[in-house]
């Protein structure tokens, strides 16, 4: 299709194979001819069998016969290599051509760089451009694409899965790598992409196949990955450490020096177990953390440090620390060089020891340390600073915006007088933003050597006292419950003694007066209301712990089982009391009388909560010490085995608010004069003193539950624990 000569693909299907058109040899004709001369030989042959004598005819005739085989099995050859088909020309002669044929752009072919080959969908070949021509170097015949990389086993099996995917309908294409014989820079191995797709040409599906040579541009990847190769080499092998990580604080990328520095090894490393804290201990990672910075910011901070060897010794270290900031001003991946502080590492030794030194005291104090400007702003923290802090008290920000808002004029009039009157320290407790409950004390002082800047005008040492205060708070609370406890056994005592006087006098009158007389009914109500308050009485004293138990064993689901009578009648017909007892009870060593009342106040307390009716649920059974431990674990007790009374009702529940002093003596939340607010004090003194635990939980609309610990009766056991009181959980709603 040259000089201006247009025509389909099947103009050069027929140019291929027609007698003007080059590459194009008549193979029709051919294979007539040496048909025909087969048939012509073999009927002379057969001819001349007829006119020879049966001995001379035999030796002819396995002569033609051998010849026959012969011919049979070159041709079974050339069949099989695809020299020769079947009907091929037969096929391609019945195959009508267009009368009316379109444009090609064969033209547009031939001026392509890259080989092109239009095949049949059998790889025949049609057509090839002069680029493919040349890359075959076959003399001008055109050969298919198979036959054209048959003697390169990586080539021919690209052209193999390539055409696999043609006869699917998709394009594919492969790069194949071929070597090249000879010496010298011509004998270099060449790259080849071979790329094939389907394509319509004159209403018939063909195959056109395009090869490129892309050595060039291999060898330039080549050349920058051995680079590339190189600089990593570099890396890895530089004087100094290196390390990688991401905003998470994973660790990305990880240096052969460094690696050595820490006791890794390289090849056995998994970086997707490495983070900052796993190289740093301590609060140290917070100081690389919380950085703060504008978006699109980057910053570079100098940090001395002791990162963690593999084996937990310390290696002293200073770190260049690069992070770049994203939206928000989020930190994002960051960069580090490590310099190895180590002893013989540096020249000047003796500054090198005293700065490894202050640097190891600095950052693993746990007091939280950090340098203030007169406008309380943020330079040099330590790393204690920045795991109480957090990013709200980065360096360059206001110290004012980590603490709670009731509190920053006090701590900023603080840091204003440290840094007027240097010299003199001075305290001043606060609240942290956003946690009301956590609070700290600073310790401000003013720089005094008269190398005081702007940025450093005081130095801040930071407390935190939250548990130092909840401390305080539980001793006043618990010498404040002492108090009256003392007070309410000392008084219930003297009470007492005058209650037996009442008691007593009033039985006598009863005895000495008759049904009938009128003074009778109010002695009666005399002796009932003294009776009532001696129960109070004895009320006071289980809280006071002061009463006389007698514990003796027992087995409590007898004695809860002879309550539910009572107790069905003291909660009422609405209440549905259910008791589930636990199957081979351990027996436990408790008061029979004082376990009896315990469980009837809770049961008149579950009453009062369900006014409009409900279900209370009494249930028991046994509790090993791994159990309590799984159950239990955060709270202060012994490791043994209980024995467990679940009291719980479907009320009202109990407000987190209330939840905390129920325990209290005189608090209820009952009208004035429908309760004592002793109920739940004497439940708690009486499991207390019977060594065992009171764990109250509520959830407001779904109901209360009280979970009683008693220690499991054992032979063999000197005494019972100790009392103790269990924290109130609570489970709010």
């Amino acid at each position: 299709m040259r000089d201006g000569d247009t025509g389909t693909m099947s103009d050069v299907m027929a140019r291929a194979r027609g007698p003007g058109g080059g590459m194009k040899a008549g193979i029709g004709s051919v294979n007539v001819m040496l048909l025909t001369g087969l048939v012509l030989l073999l009927a002379t042959g057969a001819g001349l069998m007829a006119f020879l004598d049966p001995a001379t005819a035999e030796p002819v005739l396995l002569a033609i016969l051998g010849l026959l085989a012969v011919l049979g099995v070159a041709a079974l050859f050339a069949f099989a290599s695809g020299l020769a088909r079947f009907g091929a020309e037969t096929e391609r002669a019945a195959r009508p051509l267009p009368q009316q044929p379109q444009p090609l752009g064969t033209d547009l072919i031939d001026t392509q760089p890259e080989a092109v080959l239009v095949t049949e969908t059998d790889g025949r070949p049609l057509y090839g451009n002069p680029a493919f021509l040349a890359l075959a170097d076959s003399g001008g015949e055109l050969r298919s694409i198979d036959r054209l990389f048959a003697g390169d086993p990586s080539a021919s099996e690209a052209v193999f899965r390539i055409a696999r995917r043609l006869r699917e309908g998709a394009a594919s294409d492969q790069v194949v790598r071929l070597p090249r014989s000879g010496t010298g820079p011509e004998a270099a191995a060449r790259w080849l992409r071979i790329a094939g797709r389907p394509a319509t040409a004159a209403s018939r599906l063909v195959w056109v196949w395009t090869i490129a040579d892309v050595t060039h541009e291999r060898r330039e990847q080549e050349a920058g990955f051995q680079q590339l190769q190189q600089v990593v080499t570099f890396l890895d092998h530089a004087p100094a450490g290196f390390f990688a990580s991401d905003a998470t604080g994973a660790i990305r990328y990880f240096n052969a020096t460094l690696a050595e520095w820490l006791g890794y090894d390289l090849a056995e490393l998994d970086l997707s177990r490495l983070t900052l804290s796993s190289l740093v201990p301590g609060d140290g990672a917070e100081l690389l953390s919380a950085l703060t910075g504008s978006p699109g910011e980057v910053r570079t901070e100098f940090v001395d440090i002791d990162l963690k060897r593999r084996n937990g010794t310390r290696l002293p270290a200073r770190l260049i620390h690069r992070t770049t900031f994203g939206l928000g001003g989020r930190p994002g991946d960051s960069r580090t060089l490590v310099l190895n502080r180590s002893p013989g590492e540096d020249a000047s030794e003796t500054v090198r020891a005293a700065e490894v030194r202050f640097a190891r005291f600095f950052n693993n104090t746990p007091i939280a340390i950090a340098a203030l400007d007169r406008q309380g702003r943020v330079g040099r923290t330590n790393a204690a600073f920045a795991r109480l802090f957090g990013a709200e008290a980065a360096a360059g920000r206001p110290i004012e915006g980590a603490i709670a808002e009731a509190d920053r004029a006090r701590v900023l009039e603080a840091i204003a007088a440290s840094c007027a009157r240097a010299g003199e320290p001075r305290h001043v407790d606060a609240n942290l933003a956003g946690s009301p409950k956590r609070s700290v004390r600073f310790y401000l002082s003013g720089v005094t050597d008269g190398s005081a800047t702007d940025d450093e005008a005081a130095i801040a040492y930071v407390l935190e006292t939250t548990e130092q205060r909840a401390l305080e708070e539980q001793f006043a609370q618990s010498q404040k419950m002492q108090a009256i406890g003392e007070l309410a056994g000392g008084i219930a005592h003297e009470f007492r003694n005058v209650l037996q006087g009442i008691v007593g006098f009033s039985d006598l009158l009863l005895q000495s007066h008759r049904p009938s007389d009128p003074s009778y009914a109010d002695i009666q109500q005399i002796s009932q209301n003294a009776a009532r308050a001696t129960s109070v009485v004895e009320q006071l004293l289980a809280y006071s712990r002061q009463q006389t138990l007698r514990p003796r064993k027992l087995a409590l689901n007898d004695v809860i089982a002879d309550l539910a009578i009572t107790l069905g009648r003291l909660i009422g017909e609405r209440v549905e009391l259910k008791t589930v007892h636990g199957r081979d009870l351990w027996p436990v060593m408790a008061d029979p009388t004082q376990f009896t009342q315990v469980i009837m106040n809770l049961a008149v307390n579950a009453r009062d909560a369900m006014p409009d009716g409900g279900k209370l649920t009494i249930r028991t059974s046994n509790l090993t010490a791994a159990e309590a431990r799984a159950r239990f674990g955060e709270r202060d007790m012994p490791d043994q085995d209980f024995v467990i009374i679940d009291v719980s009702d479907t009320g009202k529940g109990i407000p987190p608010e209330v939840m905390a002093q129920i325990f209290e003596p005189f608090f209820t939340t009952k009208e004035v004069g429908k309760g004592t607010g002793l109920g739940l004090s004497t439940v708690d003194g009486i499991i207390r003193q019977t060594g065992g635990f009171i764990i109250p939980e509520s959830e407001v609309g779904v109901g209360t539950i009280f979970q009683i610990l008693l220690p499991r009766y054992r032979a063999d056991q000197a005494s019972a624990p100790a009392p103790r009181r269990i924290p109130v959980e609570i489970a709010a709603g």
